[in-house]
């Protein structure tokens, strides 16, 4: 109990590190730049207060069960030679991790309301949701589909620097025929991807599996899988946006 409270302490001390040139830049434009008052500075202080116990407590939390789960499991399938239920544990941890990110949500919903305001879709409720669900449920298929391929790529030993030219090649030419309204929303979901819950136990994936193959170089395999993860939701989108267009 006493060790975890001085991890917890110490995650928090970095944590306070971290964001505190952030907060000092943004009060030297408060006050020096936009020439603001100081007392507008206390809700920065106080909101950065609470990112850093969030912070703090998802970090530790990181620590404690994600990075463990994530490798552990994809140590005792590997040491089993599941190679099915590695590729439905891979598949499955994509696109749950996914489809709950609260970053791909926000950008889900804020999507469809632009796209409702530009009439491309009507603006009802129900149309408005059905987009937004269909856009998370693509790039959620996305990701599980690129962590089945970075797994394959582990295994098999592939080429990561290949595989990712003649991904990005293959966007190119799709972006050439997908609307220019799900262009930007297509590249912008790759980003979302790579946020607070799918990163953690991505890498631990990679990495755990990695780990216990023969052969395979923890820092020269194990990573990679975010990359396919940030690459595929741009194509999926891409093709989401083209389908829509026949519907």
């Amino acid at each position: 109990m006493k060790d975890s409270l001085i991890t917890l302490a110490g995650d928090a001390l970095a944590s306070f590190r971290d964001l505190l040139p952030i907060v000092l830049v943004i009060g030297v434009f408060q006050i020096f730049v936009i020439k603001g008052s100081a007392t507008a500075l206390l809700p920065l202080l106080g909101g950065g207060l609470l990112v850093v116990i969030g912070l703090a407590f998802f970090i530790f939390g990181l620590r404690l069960a994600l990075f463990p789960i994530g490798e552990g499991l994809a140590h005792s399938l590997a040491k089993k030679g599941s190679v099915f239920w590695l590729i439905v544990f891979a598949f499955v941890l994509g696109f749950g991790t996914t489809i709950a990110e609260p970053a791909l949500i926000a950008v889900a919903t804020e999507a469809a309301e632009v796209e409702a305001q530009a009439n491309a879709i009507e603006s009802s409720v129900e149309a408005k949701e059905g987009y937004a669900l269909g856009l998370r449920l693509t790039v959620a298929l996305a990701v599980g589909v690129a962590l089945v391929v970075g797994v394959f790529r582990i295994l098999a030993n592939w080429s990561l620097p290949i595989m990712i030219i003649g991904g990005y090649t293959l966007i190119v030419l799709v972006t050439s025929m997908a609307p220019e309204e799900i262009i930007g929303i297509a590249y912008d979901s790759g980003g979302v991807t790579t946020s607070t819950v799918t990163v953690p136990l991505v890498t631990a994936l990679g990495i755990g599996l990695a780990s216990s193959l023969r052969g395979r170089n923890p820092m020269m395999d194990g990573f990679g899988l975010i990359a396919l993860a940030a690459m595929t939701p741009i194509l999926f989108v891409l093709l989401y946006g083209i389908a829509l267009q026949w519907i």
